[in-house]
């Protein structure tokens, strides 16, 4: 218990004594694992989403727009006899305008250089399994008319690309500040020793070990990571609960698919909070490594 207390009073002292340096490491790691955990809530995001639409898969077969009833025949009765297809509906040129309407009844600019004969009638199919899609695919866009067949991953493809390029952008900027408060902590825990190193000296000729030495200096890098670990701990709760969780509930936009769970925002919050500690333990035993060498 004495050993315990001297190394919380050694702890708080040298964490005072140094307090602009601790404080600018524990910002920078807040920053940095704010980034990190807001990167890992936009990929559980999308995941959910994308899951989420492909498990009411439906692809899109659209015809050519001057397809003749023929062909558009030709593609009902192979829908009917196929036996991958659960269901189709078919939505002629008319129900394709009304929809299209209904989609971009905020643009009336649009809406208004627009006519049912210049959009293409389509089959919705719903296969009987999602693994299905690619096979279905391929044989109904060789049919004759069919202009092309849109899967779920091919419509979803813009907006993942653009959801992997942030996270990507995210990953990369927090991992460069996740070095940067690496390096603070560094100097700090070298700071703190190079003060105390007239008393460390005598410690050590005393017999005191390596490791009694390290204790008070690892418990300082600890706090400063897990502090930081708490701040951006609040931004990923906001993030989750403010963020996400209001920005896209809109309900005519496709985002209302995406969402996170109560269990996302804690595997993220006790991933930022094991980050932090080891970005404060790394700092610790890296800063002491050269001193204690010596």
């Amino acid at each position: 218990m004495a050993r315990l207390r001297y190394f919380a009073r050694e702890t708080v002292i040298s964490l005072r004594r140094n307090l602009m340096m601790t404080i600018a490491g524990v910002l920078t790691v807040s920053v940095s694992l704010a980034l990190f955990g807001g990167s890992l809530l936009l990929t559980r995001w999308a995941g959910h989403g994308t899951e989420r639409i492909k498990g009411g898969v439906k692809l899109e077969a659209f015809m050519q727009v001057r397809a003749t009833e023929q062909q558009i025949s030709d593609v009902r009765a192979a829908l009917d006899s196929d036996k991958d297809v659960k269901s189709f509906t078919y939505l002629d040129k008319a129900a394709a305008f009304e929809e299209f309407q209904r989609i971009f009844r905020e643009d009336p600019d649009l809406v208004k250089n627009i006519n049912a004969d210049s959009l293409p009638p389509s089959f919705r199919i719903v296969p009987v399994r999602a693994e299905l899609t690619p096979s279905i695919q391929r044989r109904f866009a060789a049919m004759s008319g069919v202009e092309d067949v849109v899967t779920p991953e091919k419509a979803l493809e813009g907006l993942l690309d653009v959801t992997s390029k942030v996270r990507l952008g995210l990953i990369l900027l927090s991992l460069v500040l996740l070095v940067s408060s690496l390096f603070l902590i560094v100097n700090t825990i070298r700071l703190a020793t190079f003060a105390r190193r007239r008393e460390i000296e005598v410690m050590k000729l005393v017999g005191a070990s390596n490791w009694f030495v390290r204790v008070p200096f690892l418990a300082e890098g600890l706090t400063q990571g897990l502090a930081g670990a708490g701040i951006a701990t609040v931004v990923v709760v906001t993030l989750k609960y403010g963020g996400f969780d209001n920005w896209f509930n809109n309900p005519n936009s496709v985002f209302r698919l995406f969402y996170l769970t109560t269990g996302d925002a804690v595997l993220v919050t006790g991933l930022v909070v094991f980050a932090g500690m080891v970005i404060g333990l790394m700092g610790s035993g890296i800063g002491l490594r050269r001193f204690l060498r010596t």
